[in-house]
């Protein structure tokens, strides 16, 4: 399973430092870089970021701050660390988990990229507010855990356990029916939850819990990434973070305890963590994802 993330981007359509001197050359080469798979791209360390995409005036700068007036997302500074921070709120967006065309099954395959969930997105599909990778995968794309989606459920709820960071429990599911969402750890779901879920998607590890970090998450540990999570606060919100430089996951946790106060939150992925604002000019291209997080609105 590829869990690493890609040098691949472009910021302002820049690819890495070097300034593309036109659209239709830039545009050529994503279009290429998506068909291929991302075949080329070898693994690299942890802790090297998937690089972001910003659409603009196709000059090589430094990531923008700005996003679009109508955008659900903006950037937040926290412990000296710039964040990105997108926001679902249930009065307006829907949220919805999507893995690939007629649901990523054969003969159908995962989208394995946000670029080709925009891609396909019908004339008739609902407004995209932001839409982010969606929990962990195998190396076809397929969850690994828990995962539902338009209330079929794709995968059964996973207790095993193993190596790497979904296996670092307590991990936990982020899910939803309507207008309301929540993130629980995965054996408060298992007794707790029995009607299916529109949508469903299982992580980990679980970053808070019950208002307090989870107990093998240090303060700073010595793993940094570009990690993302989500949360749910008390007024049934869920908010989306994921960071702009490499954190230790001690740093995201404290975010959501400190900042959002959130009682539960859930850890999505690190390096390949991605994001699409399509109000904010921002599609991020890097390496290959599994099941994605979708907020539409509502109207």
């Amino acid at each position: 399973m590829n869990r690493t993330a890609s040098n691949r981007t472009a910021s302002n359509w820049t690819v890495s430092n070097r300034t593309v001197s036109n659209w239709t050359t830039f545009r050529n080469g994503v279009f290429i870089l998506l068909i291929t798979g991302l075949a080329g791209c070898g693994p690299q360390p942890e802790g090297e970021p998937v690089l972001r995409t910003e659409i603009g005036s196709g000059i090589a700068e430094d990531i923008s701050p700005k996003t679009g007036a109508d955008s659900a997302c903006r950037k937040v500074t926290f412990e000296n660390v710039s964040f990105t921070h997108c926001t679902a709120d249930p009065a307006i967006h829907r949220v919805t988990t999507d893995l690939g065309p007629d649901g990523g099954e054969t003969p159908s395959k995962p989208y394995r990229s946000l670029a080709n969930l925009s891609a396909n997105r019908g004339s008739d599909a609902r407004l995209v507010a932001f839409a982010v990778n969606g929990g962990m995968f195998d190396g076809e794309g397929k969850p690994i855990g828990y995962y539902v989606e338009d209330k079929d459920r794709k995968k059964e709820l996973s207790r095993t356990d193993g190596p790497g960071n979904f296996h670092l429990k307590p991990n936990g599911v982020f899910f939803g029916t309507g207008s309301k969402w929540e993130v629980r750890t995965s054996d408060d779901f298992y007794r707790n939850i029995g009607d299916r879920p529109e949508f469903g998607t299982q992580s980990g590890p679980m970053l808070v819990i019950g208002g307090k970090l989870h107990p093998e998450i240090a303060e700073n540990g010595p793993s940094k990434a570009i990690r993302n999570g989500v949360g749910v606060d008390k007024d049934g919100r869920a908010h989306f973070i994921i960071s702009d430089a490499p954190i230790s996951f001690g740093q995201l946790a404290r975010y959501y305890r400190d900042e959002l106060k959130t009682p539960n939150a859930l850890f999505l992925d690190g390096n390949v963590s991605a994001l699409w604002d399509p109000a904010g000019d921002r599609l991020d291209i890097g390496a290959p994802l599994g099941p994605l997080i979708v907020v539409e609105m509502k109207e």
